[in-house]
């Protein structure tokens, strides 16, 4: 006899359900905002885009930096009566472009806009950039300053205009794409795209578009859009003096396919300046009348304590160890960097007895003792494994 089962049996799954209930769909288009002190300008961001984006189906996603003024507990409470409305607060990790990598992998919205929280870009284009990655098969949409209409007048000087399109420039060697602005932080990206791109990304320093078009492996479609970018008007500006630093590091890391990371070569400068420290405070140790074994101890201690706390602020400033965390962290790279110290001793003199070249054995040493370093402080002092 064969059984049948009777219609309340067969049941649909949650999902499914929830699928087929009004007004529960999804969202079109994802709005990405990084922020970092931002929270004067929250509300009426929303508002601007709540009147941009009438009739789409849209959420926006804050990607908060635990900054000190609130901002991300405001944005919860305002969540608390609009579902469109979402915040990820970031707790030891910093950085504009991260942020936006985890705003974009955190949405099942097809489309999504990456937009400043400064209130600088317009976001009526919005509509139209949606349009146009719809209607024209693009795969990039960018709000540019450089083409037709565009402006970039919200610079706030000359300077910040003229290192805008050296660096657009700069880059567009290394994109796969003619692309005027490619330095701009306002932009469009099918969800596709995101995913095909995020494991290659490099998430460092503030522009995470030249780090999409520069990951992606086949030509993309970008298209342009004109822009008037606004002046600030709230808050400060999160650029400072190593933003410049981080964008060609960016660059060498995207040149070299990420054969040598933008950490690698960082630490390596600090390692030079190391040297530096070294040598001087080595010069004034003697001059103070120390014997050369004692002078060359202090030296390299100075120079491995000055090395540590520019890696902490520079080369590992997404994960910087503040406080009690600084004292162990300091203690373990003086460790580590001994026993690569001693792996520069051993090396150096293998191939010194191998070859009789001096200049060949030292510069063998330095550098399987740089390489030995980097990684083992990596890994034990600020715990990053990439």
């Amino acid at each position: 006899m064969i059984s049948t089962a009777s219609p309340r049996a067969i049941q649909k799954p949650a999902a499914a359900e929830a699928a087929d209930l009004p007004g529960l769909e999804g969202p079109e288009l994802c709005v990405v905002v990084p922020t970092f002190n931002e929270r004067d300008n929250i509300d009426l961001l929303i508002e601007r885009l709540d009147r941009a984006l009438q009739g789409i189906q849209w959420e926006v996603v804050f990607v908060d930096d635990d900054s000190p003024d609130g901002t991300a507990r405001h944005v919860r409470a305002l969540g608390e009566h609009d579902r469109r409305t979402r915040c990820i607060r970031r707790i030891g990790r910093r950085g504009l472009s991260s942020a936006c990598i985890e705003g974009m992998l955190s949405t099942s919205a097809p489309l999504i806009a990456v937009i400043d929280g400064d209130l600088q870009h317009d976001e009526s284009l919005l509509p139209r950039m949606r349009d146009t990655l719809k209607q024209d098969s693009a795969d990039v949409v960018i709000a540019s300053r450089y083409v037709e209409s565009g402006s970039p007048e919200g610079l706030s000087s000359d300077r910040r205009k003229r290192l805008s399109v050296f660096g657009a420039r700069l880059a567009r060697r290394l994109v796969k794409a003619e692309v005027a602005d490619s330095v701009s932080g306002f932009f469009m990206i099918r969800r596709e795209l995101v995913d095909e791109v995020a494991p290659r990304l490099a998430g460092i320093g503030t522009k995470i578009l030249i780090d999409i078009l520069a990951s992606a492996s086949r030509p993309l479609r970008v298209v342009e859009l004109p822009y008037r970018f606004r002046p600030r008007n709230r808050g400060e500006s999160k650029l400072d003096a190593f933003t410049a630093v981080e964008y060609l590091l960016l660059l060498a890391e995207k040149v070299s396919h990420r054969y040598v990371s933008y950490r690698m070569l960082l630490f390596g400068i600090v390692g030079l300046s190391g040297i530096v420290v070294n040598l001087a405070v080595l010069r004034l140790s003697l001059l103070g009348g120390l014997g050369f074994t004692a002078a060359e101890s202090i030296a390299t201690a100075v120079a491995m304590v000055s090395n540590f706390f520019l890696n902490n602020m520079l080369t590992y400033r997404d994960c910087r160890l503040v406080g009690w965390q600084a004292v162990r962290g300091l203690v373990s790279f003086m460790t580590l960097c001994g026993l690569g110290a001693l792996t520069n001793v051993a090396v150096a003199r293998d191939v010194f007895e191998q070859t009789g070249m001096w200049l060949l054995a030292g510069i063998a040493g330095a550098a399987v003792g740089a390489l030995l370093n980097y990684a083992l402080t990596s890994i034990f002092t600020w715990g990053r494994r990439s």
